[in-house]
């Protein structure tokens, strides 16, 4: 074997608490793990990167370390300070043991190390790795792994697959408009693989998902130029139009985010 190789391995959906709603009977998205290594080593086991805050990305930092030891956790010092905010206290305890109660979170979480100044890492001396900052897209600081040799970007919550996308945060037409330039920042590295943060298992990761990512967001945008008179109307509208999209749970919260934190919903 010479060269880089990469692998995809996708956490299947798992029960949740939807604390936000009250019910139960709910699940959290399908999430990537992406391999990448070459004959004698893999980034995961070098290196842990971390795209991004939101802790369902990071929470499984200290079972790595368990079995990987020498490995180190890598972020830009932007996800890092957004890593403390998400563990921070009460914030942690009454959002993500909220969703994932009882013994289901390994605790205490653990916080990555910075990347260099340039945020790049090398592999075998050979093969560089770049944190590319992107901005907001389903959260603030969020950035993408990008591998020049393998044209592969590993893309967190910039890039969704056919999963309904996380609206919450991006709640003014300002951070969406955001996260379609964090969107066209990938585009622009011109990758041939681009491995969405949440998709079902049986998605190739391709750069459609970059178009569909955007049309996404857009419709979001149309569906409230259409002034659905509460959030359950944006809900229906975007159920309509994205029947198929796994966990609507998700699109709940999005609309949601909307009524609760802007004016441009309302009639």
């Amino acid at each position: 074997m010479s060269g880089l190789r990469v692998a995809v391995y996708t956490a299947p959906p798992i029960p949740c608490v939807d604390h936000l709603s009250g019910q139960s009977n709910t699940t959290w998205s399908p999430e990537t793990c992406t391999l990448i290594f070459s004959e004698n080593e893999a980034i995961l086991l070098s290196y842990i990167y971390i795209t991004h805050g939101h802790p369902d990305h990071f929470l499984g930092i200290p079972q790595l370390l368990n079995r990987f030891p020498e490995a180190v956790p890598l972020a830009t010092k932007g996800t890092i300070a957004h890593m403390k905010e998400s563990i921070a206290e009460p914030f942690f305890t009454n959002t993500w043991l909220g969703f994932f109660s009882g013994n289901q979170l390994y605790k205490p979480p653990q916080l990555a190390n910075p990347l260099p100044d340039n945020n790049k890492i090398v592999l075998e001396g050979s093969w560089v790795f770049e944190g590319i900052e992107c901005g907001h897209s389903d959260t603030y600081d969020s950035t993408v792994l990008w591998v020049p040799d393998l044209k592969l970007a590993v893309c967190g919550d910039v890039v969704y697959g056919d999963v309904h996308q996380m609206l919450f945060e991006a709640n003014t037409q300002e951070k969406r408009d955001e996260w379609i330039r964090a969107v066209e920042k990938v585009e622009a590295l011109n990758p041939a693989y681009v491995v969405p943060g949440h998709r079902n298992a049986t998605e190739m990761d391709g750069v459609w998902h970059l178009v569909s990512t955007k049309q996404y967001i857009r419709d979001f945008t149309k569906a409230l130029e259409a002034k659905p008179k509460d959030l359950g109307d944006l809900y229906s509208i975007m159920l309509k139009k994205y029947p198929h999209r796994f966990n609507p749970m998700v699109l709940g919260w999005g609309c949601a985010g909307v009524f609760a934190g802007t004016e441009e919903a309302k009639p």
